[in-house]
């Protein structure tokens, strides 16, 4: 266990994204599986990604869009008041920016440590993806670090705040390829979407729909970056950009679109894929959180799962 020092994060929160999110800690097998969140006694809860499984791309999404601002901290590290007072005006909120700002930068394998000075409570965020290696060592963000870990946050965004496993297909910030399996792609089928830009300045995060997409009686809690056609969702700062294929270079090798262009600027991008099953059906007796009430068959008024609206 690896206690971070001072030097971890250098300045590294030069525009600091701050994530706003509710309810959303590290995800549990039974939580992932659909059963009930249990109780956070302490903040040391390792991550879990979809049943357990976080050694290649698969990783939970729950970042909620709500409050996803960029912010002027410059934090010199987690020992500094900077990052305290920053920290502790929000604990709850900033305890998960950090938990997905974490799991996005750092290597699987490795953690990140916080004593908050003022409760006494140790907060631990684990590593997953390495996107950022030179960060997580310790140096400034580079350019393509920031835009790689802004792509990253992005993809974890949910509209509804709501865990999802989704699959991260792409490379770091070093052009090194994010590991998958055949059993990873065999079960996550479906090409989501792709997202890039950079929280880290004004130019702001961008998502563009991959192959798959829905007609009018499917919906997903993923709706910032896979959404019905006639639907857009409310997902500011991200913006929806139309289509992967057309904003996007799409890397053989890897099987996804890993460069996008915007405004005449190329970032990183990262491909997410989801399972079949995180696709809702109006119809399947579920109200889910995509889906309204109403007298019809459509996911915005779908009778069968939620009934008419009073």
């Amino acid at each position: 266990m690896r206690e971070v020092r001072s030097t971890f994060m250098g300045s590294l929160f030069l525009g600091l994204v701050l994530l706003h999110t509710v309810g959303c800690g590290p995800v549990s097998p039974e939580e992932a599986a659909g059963g009930a969140e249990p109780a956070r006694g302490t903040q040391q809860d390792a991550l879990h990604t979809s049943l357990g499984l976080s050694v290649n791309g698969l990783t939970v999404n729950g970042l909620n869009v709500n409050g996803l601002t960029v912010n002027g901290l410059n934090v010199d590290g987690l020992e500094t008041a900077a990052f305290q007072d920053w920290f502790n005006g929000e604990p709850a909120v900033r305890d998960i920016t950090m938990h997905y700002l974490v799991q996005c930068a750092v290597p699987a394998g490795e953690q990140r440590t916080f004593t908050n000075p003022v409760t006494g409570t140790t907060h631990t965020w684990h590593g997953v993806l390495g996107l950022a290696p030179g960060w997580a060592a310790g140096a400034l963000p580079t350019l393509a670090e920031q835009q790689i870990i802004s792509a990253c946050l992005a993809a974890h965004v949910n509209a509804y705040g709501k865990h999802v496993p989704i699959s991260v297909q792409g490379r770091t910030a070093l052009g090194e390829a994010i590991a998958s399996t055949p059993e990873e792609l065999a079960t996550y089928t479906e090409e989501e979407a792709c997202f890039f830009g950079n929280l880290f300045t004004d130019e702001g995060a961008f998502a563009a729909h991959g192959s798959t997409q829905l007609n009018k009686v499917e919906s997903s809690l993923r709706t910032c970056g896979l959404a019905p056609r006639d639907f857009t969702p409310s997902c500011a700062p991200i913006r929806h950009v139309g289509s992967c294929k057309n904003a996007c270079t799409w890397d053989k090798a890897l099987g996804a679109y890993t460069e996008c262009s915007r405004n005449g600027v190329s970032y990183p991008a990262l491909t997410t894929r989801m399972q079949r099953p995180d696709i809702h059906q109006c119809g399947d007796g579920v109200c889910q959180a995509s889906e309204s009430c109403g007298t019809g068959k459509t996911f915005n008024s779908c009778a069968a799962d939620c009934g008419p609206c009073a």
